[in-house]
């Protein structure tokens, strides 16, 4: 199979990029580098340094001919969102509309990576994908209108194409300055012996998942028919248990740093996989001790 992998050199991507490369896929990859690295991507694929707004990406579709791409290139942090609403709707809505016509050019199918909590909103119980958007940022907004052109795609062209809402995803690799990797924060702090701020008392909680069980979703998603996924663990876990979990993964005796509560920040967000397991065979299997204690070995490796 040969695939097309935009933010491939990004957290999540470049995970992805390994997984189809050890399949035995000829695997491209596109990325400006803004937040992504060039370290984080394997000799073994190649490379495209290219804006996904750039209409160069069509071209390049219809060149290699990749049977799917998988668009996981986006403007993530929710601050920059609310700053620059334009930018952010200009790479997450337009990039969106060039990276669905370039697979359509290809004829390739198009597998989307979402986002679950900042779509849903406040959840009283895991999230469902029949359940009201609820977008409390331009981010989520945005992301929100991404899958509205997919679906639409869908609609006018016969597309086979695919969203994949995900939960709060960590793992190895994953920067401790973007927003939402809460666990590279807390584990980044604790190795270099100091305090992490938890905003509130703690108790808000969130559905964290595997990195690598989030590519095992995705490649999944390649290969099954069109359709919209949660892609989550479906377990609730307060960021004050995240935390002394952090440390017993650690070894360091650390208490936090409760800092004020952040204006907008959701109470609860759990996503409901149960469609994933249906559909797509899927479930998220690595427990949140393991994964954490496999990204501590891999930040001090």
């Amino acid at each position: 199979m040969r695939a097309l992998v935009t933010g491939g050199a990004g957290f999540i991507g470049s995970h992805l990029v390994d997984a189809l490369l050890a399949d035995g896929a000829d695997v491209h990859v596109v990325d400006n580098l803004a937040s992504g690295s060039r370290e984080n991507v394997s000799p073994e694929a190649e490379l495209h340094k290219l804006d996904i707004r750039d209409e160069a990406i069509e071209e390049l579709a219809v060149r290699l001919r990749p049977e799917v791409v998988f668009h996981l290139a986006a403007q993530a942090d929710v601050g920059t969102s609310v700053e620059r609403p334009a930018f952010d709707a200009d790479v997450n809505v337009v990039g969106m509309v060039r990276v669905l016509e370039a697979g359509r050019a290809a004829g390739a199918r198009v597998v989307f990576t979402s986002t679950g909590g900042a779509i849903y909103g406040e959840c009283e119980r895991p999230a469902r994908e029949d359940d009201e958007p609820e977008p409390f940022s331009p981010y989520a907004a945005s992301k929100l209108a991404g899958e509205g052109y997919l679906a639409t795609w869908n609609r006018l062209h016969g597309g086979r194409n695919s969203t994949c809402r995900l939960a709060n995803v960590y793992g190895p690799r994953q920067r401790p300055t973007l927003e939402g990797g809460v666990v590279a924060i807390f584990l980044d702090r604790l190795r270099d012996g100091h305090k992490a701020d938890v905003f509130g008392d703690g108790s808000q909680t969130r559905d964290f998942v595997f990195v690598g069980d989030v590519v095992s979703a995705l490649l999944a998603a390649a290969g099954a028919p069109a359709g919209l996924y949660n892609v989550g663990s479906g377990v609730a876990t307060s960021v004050v248990e995240l935390y002394r979990l952090c440390v017993q993964t650690a070894g360091i005796g650390s208490e936090p740093h409760f800092a004020p509560e952040r204006p907008g920040d959701l109470r609860h967000s759990v996503l409901d996989a149960s469609l994933a397991a249906r559909k797509l065979g899927w479930r998220a299997e690595t427990p949140l001790a393991e994964g954490v204690a496999r990204t501590w070995n891999s930040l001090c490796s």
